[in-house]
């Protein structure tokens, strides 16, 4: 008998080992949702679902956020750094030699041009504009507006120029600007806006990523930049990992009403 026969599989192992949440995992991985469309993707009853996303919480790897459209709705989305974490504790519970770090991500592919929405695309959408410009060194277009379009958050430039990356010559705008036009990608970043997106010709890649509005909270600006610093942080992971999809076949997001 080995050494390590005596100590079960680890907890990634265990969660990811039944179907129903593998396929929930992988839902989850490609855009954040709510039970109701978690529920139609997977057809799965509703009770069932919700057992097994209480379990993927438990274990970390899924994270809810309360809906700003509608607070009795809850959003359910893939915390992919810890999965990638939790990846590598399972193969060194294997052998020691399994270890593995996480893998940078990969350059981004050629993509078609990204479009990011927003409320206000005053800082949110206006961010993750600015950061795929930059990452993707121009092999990605990115575009950004708003449903209800307000000036540039001086606080959106000021964590964007500690990453070192200028948002001068960034200008809000209405989403009605980009009507008729094409896209590879849309990539909702609020609640509210995911509700009024107008659909955009080609059949583009429908995304939502729930990021709370960081200028919620009115106060000065001591008090809000903080949160802004949260919004830009998380928007530099999931971007990180989005462009390392780009031009897959990965990159394609069922959606369901």
């Amino acid at each position: 008998m080995g050494s390590g026969a005596q100590s079960g599989p680890p907890p990634f192992a265990r969660m990811a080992a039944d179907p129903l949440r593998w396929r929930l995992l992988g839902e989850l991985a490609h855009s954040d949702r709510r039970v109701r469309e978690l529920v139609a993707l997977v057809g799965q009853p509703q009770n069932l679902v919700s057992y097994h996303l209480g379990r993927l919480r438990a274990s970390g790897l899924v994270v809810a956020r309360r809906s700003s459209f509608d607070g009795r709705d809850t959003y359910y989305r893939l915390d992919l750094g810890r999965c990638g974490q939790a990846l590598a504790e399972a193969g060194a519970a294997v052998h020691p030699a399994l270890r593995l770090a996480p893998a940078p991500p990969a350059p981004p592919l050629k993509g078609g041009p990204v479009l990011f929405l927003c409320t206000g695309n005053s800082a949110r959408s206006q961010v993750a504009e600015a950061m795929v410009r930059v990452r993707a060194e121009g092999r990605v277009p990115a575009f950004s507006a708003g449903s209800q379009p307000k000036p540039l958050h001086p606080d959106a430039e000021r964590v964007m120029a500690a990453r070192g990356i200028e948002m001068a010559g960034q200008r809000s705008k209405h989403f009605s600007v980009f009507a008729g036009r094409r896209f590879s990608h849309v990539i909702t970043l609020c609640d509210r806006v995911r509700e009024v997106s107008p659909d955009f010709p080609g059949r583009p890649a429908y995304i939502h990523w729930s990021v709370p509005d960081p200028a919620a909270s009115a106060g000065k600006q001591e008090d809000t930049h903080p949160g802004f610093e949260s919004m830009a942080a998380e928007l530099e992971t999931r971007i990180g990992f989005w462009l390392a999809t780009v031009g897959s076949a990965h990159t394609h997001v069922q959606e369901v009403s």
